[in-house]
């Protein structure tokens, strides 16, 4: 079993008895490892609340721990991104396949979105994970950079949460 493999699973298993530590961990683990697919335990995470007959009250804390946890660890990112540079850098994005064209598309991306690109950023797959490496080294304000990373992370958080939650209620009224 690969180590991504090994990881995906412990973290299933972990979800099933610790709904709120488990969506905080999936988001902060999401953001230091990618990619671990918050895409896929978020959902989860909702579907196993409203099985378990957890109300919408109970369900809030799970949303904002998401949302926490992606913000904690995507504030990692974009400090080690501000204080280790773009030279160090790139010698470390090479093992996941970003050159220095790739890197200079994405800051000039960065630099024409800004503000927006962290806040909608935080809400597509994979841009999730990458957004806080531009945002580091191109020294957002550190203040702005975790308002619109927890901002972005909310909502992906309540929608991927909620979808699952529903989707596990209405199986209960179907059936």
């Amino acid at each position: 079993m690969e180590p991504f493999d090994s990881i995906v699973v412990w973290m299933s298993e972990f979800l099933g008895g610790h709904l709120y530590e488990g969506v905080f961990l999936a988001a902060l683990i999401e953001t230091i490892i990618p990619p671990i697919p918050t895409l896929a335990v978020f959902p989860t995470a909702g579907f196993l609340a409203s099985q378990e007959g957890f109300s919408i009250w109970a369900v809030i804390p799970m949303i904002l721990l998401g949302a926490l946890g992606a913000t904690i660890g995507t504030t990692g990112i974009y400090l080690i991104a501000l204080k280790l540079g773009r030279t160090i850098l790139l010698r470390y994005l090479r093992f996941v396949k970003v050159n220095e064209s790739k890197l200079e598309r994405v800051e000039i991306w960065f630099e024409k979105y800004g503000d927006k690109a962290v806040f909608l950023g935080r809400m597509v797959p994979v841009m999730r994970e990458m957004i806080s490496v531009p945002a580091g080294l191109l020294k957002m304000k550190i203040p702005k950079f975790v308002l619109y990373t927890f901002a972005g992370s909310l909502i992906w958080s309540t929608g991927t949460i909620l979808a699952g939650y529903y989707f596990g209620n209405s199986l209960d009224w179907i059936i």
